[in-house]
C-alpha cells in the first residue's frame, strides 16, 4: 500500500502535513492507496477521528481522493504537482508552441498607460476598491453583449475570480461540471478547493448539452463554461448551442454558472451569454461572467472584471476586503486607459490570430489531419498517442503542449499555440506533424 514509507504525526494537522510533504517529494506517488483510517490510527496510537480529520484536510487540499469503501488514495494530479509542471524543456533552436501566451508583438505598450495611471496618484486606505472608469467601461461592455444586469467586481485575473466565486458559493465535496479537455489550471483549482470534477465533453460549438444535463441531474452544483477561445480546443459557443445550454440551465435554476470570457478583445466570434434568458433575466439565481485583460493587453496586468448576481458578488467582495483588499489602482487605471483608447483594436487583433489559426488548420487539412481552433490562440490536434507525437515533434524542432495537461477523461491530443506562428512555419509544422502521425499511428477526432 505505502511500500516502505511510514506516515508520521500525532495531530490531524501533523499527519496531513507529513502526507503532503511525501507527495511533494515523490515518496508517495499518484495513485498510492492510503491505509484504512482505523489501521493508521492503531499504527500511530491516535484516535480514529484524528486520522479522519487528517484525511479530510488532505481531501480539501486536493491531495487525496476518497471512493467510499475503496478507500483513499493520492490523486492522479495532486495539487502539489500542478499540470503546468508537465512542460517539455525547450532545446536551443526549437520553436516553443506550448505556452498559451499571446504574441508579445501584438500587445500594446504599457509604459504610456501606466504613466497616465500614475499621474492620478496612489490609492490610499479607504478608497473605493474599484476604479470608476474601469467599472463604467466594463458595465457598458457587458450590457452591449447581452449579459444580465448585476453587481461588478475587479479581481486579479480570471482564475482568481473563478476561485473566489467557487469558494463563496460552494462547499468542499460539491460537484462542479467543467469542460474536458479544458483549462489545466482550472482542473487543478477544483481539487485544491476540495471540489469534485464532473468532466463535460465538447465540440467546436462548446459543451455538449446532453452531458451538461446529465452532470446537473447527477448533482453538479456548478457549471463553468468558456464562451469563446476555449483552452485548449478553441471552441466558441454558437447561437444554437447557447440556446440549448440555456434550456438545460432552466431545468436546474439552482446551478452556480460561471462564464469565462478571457477571449474578450482578441476574438471575432460574438459573445453568447448563458446567464441571460430570452427576456434578459438571468437563467439561474447564481451566476458570474468574468473578463480578463491577460490575452488582449498583457498577462502580467493581472486584472479581471466580473459581473454577477448581487449575492454572489457581494460575498466575493467581502472576502476580497479581508485578504487582498483590492487590485492595484495603478493596474486598474492602466487597463481602463488601454480599453478606452482601444490601444490595439480588437478587430485587427482578432483578424491576425484568425489568419494564423487558419493557416495551420488549412495546412493540416491538406494532410488529412483533423485540427480544431475556431477562436483564440491555440489549435488542438487529437492524436492516438500524445507521448509519441510530442516526442516526434520535439525531434523536429517543435515543442507542443502534451494533452495530459488539459484532460480528465477525454481522448489524447496536443495543443499548439499559434499566436505568433507565421504562415511559412505553419506549412512546415503541418508537414512535420504528418510525418510524426504516420509513424505513431495517426490522429483522432475531438469527440
Amino acid at each position: 500500500m505505502l511500500g516502505e514509507y511510514r506516515i508520521k504525526g500525532r495531530r490531524a494537522s501533523e499527519i496531513a502535513a507529513d502526507v503532503e510533504r511525501a507527495v511533494g517529494s515523490g515518496e508517495l506517488p499518484p495513485g498510492t492507496a492510503l491505509p484504512p483510517m482505523r489501521d493508521l490510527a492503531v499504527e500511530l496510537g491516535v484516535n480514529p477521528n484524528t486520522v479522519a480529520a487528517a484525511y479530510r484536510l488532505l481531501r480539501d487540499r486536493g491531495v487525496i481522493e476518497t471512493a467510499g469503501r475503496r478507500g483513499s488514495r493520492i490523486r492522479p494530479k495532486p495539487v502539489t504537482t500542478p499540470r503546468d509542471q508537465a512542460r517539455i524543456p525547450v532545446p536551443p533552436g526549437a520553436r516553443d508552441l506550448s505556452t498559451g501566451n499571446p504574441d508579445p508583438a501584438l500587445l500594446p505598450p504599457l509604459g504610456p498607460a501606466l504613466a497616465r495611471a500614475a499621474e492620478q496618484g496612489s490609492a490610499l486606505y479607504g478608497h473605493p476598491a474599484a476604479d470608476p472608469e474601469l467599472l463604467a467601461l466594463a458595465r457598458a461592455s457587458f450590457h452591449a453583449d447581452g449579459a444580465p444586469d448585476g453587481s461588478l467586481a475587479v479581481l486579479s485575473g480570471a482564475l482568481d475570480t473563478i476561485g473566489r466565486v467557487l469558494s463563496a458559493a460552494l462547499r468542499p465535496g460539491d460537484l462542479v461540471a467543467v469542460e474536458d479537455p479544458g483549462w489545466g489550471s482550472l482542473l487543478d483549482l477544483l481539487p485544491a478547493l476540495g471540489l469534485r470534477t464532473a468532466p463535460i465533453g465538447l465540440d467546436e460549438e462548446g459543451p455538449l448539452p446532453g452531458q451538461v444535463a446529465a452532470a446537473l441531474a447527477a448533482g453538479a452544483r456548478g457549471l463553468i463554461v468558456t464562451s469563446r477561445a476555449q483552452n485548449p480546443t478553441g471552441a466558441a459557443l454558437t447561437a444554437e448551442r447557447a440556446a440549448a445550454l440555456r434550456a438545460v440551465l432552466a431545468e436546474h435554476p439552482g446551478t452556480l454558472l460561471i462564464e469565462d470570457d478571457h477571449g474578450h478583445g482578441m476574438v471575432d466570434q460574438p459573445f453568447r451569454s448563458l446567464a441571460a434568458g430570452a427576456d434578459g433575466e438571468p437563467t439561474v439565481a447564481s451566476w458570474v461572467l468574468v473578463r480578463s485583460a491577460a490575452k488582449a493587453f498583457a498577462p502580467d496586468l493581472r486584472v479581471a472584471v466580473a459581473i454577477g448576481d448581487p449575492a454572489t458578488v457581494g460575498r466575493v467582495l467581502g472576502r476580497q476586503r479581508l485578504d487582498a483588499g483590492w487590485v492595484s489602482h495603478l493596474l486598474q487605471r492602466a487597463v481602463a486607459e488601454l480599453w478606452r483608447t482601444d490601444a490595439v483594436p480588437a478587430a485587427e487583433l482578432s483578424a491576425v490570430y484568425r489568419r494564423r489559426r487558419d493557416a495551420l488548420l488549412t495546412a493540416l487539412a491538406g494532410h488529412g489531419i483533423a485540427g480544431y481552433g475556431r477562436s483564440g490562440l491555440n489549435v488542438w490536434v487529437p492524436v492516438a498517442d500524445e507521448t509519441a507525437v510530442t516526442a516526434g515533434l520535439l525531434q523536429r524542432g517543435w515543442v507542443a503542449a502534451p494533452g495530459a495537461r488539459f484532460r480528465v477523461q477525454s481522448a489524447p491530443g496536443v495543443r499548439l499555440t499559434v499566436a505568433d506562428l507565421q504562415p511559412a512555419e505553419a506549412q512546415r509544422l503541418a508537414d512535420d506533424l504528418a510525418e510524426v502521425l504516420g509513424a505513431s499511428g495517426g490522429g483522432a477526432r475531438l469527440i
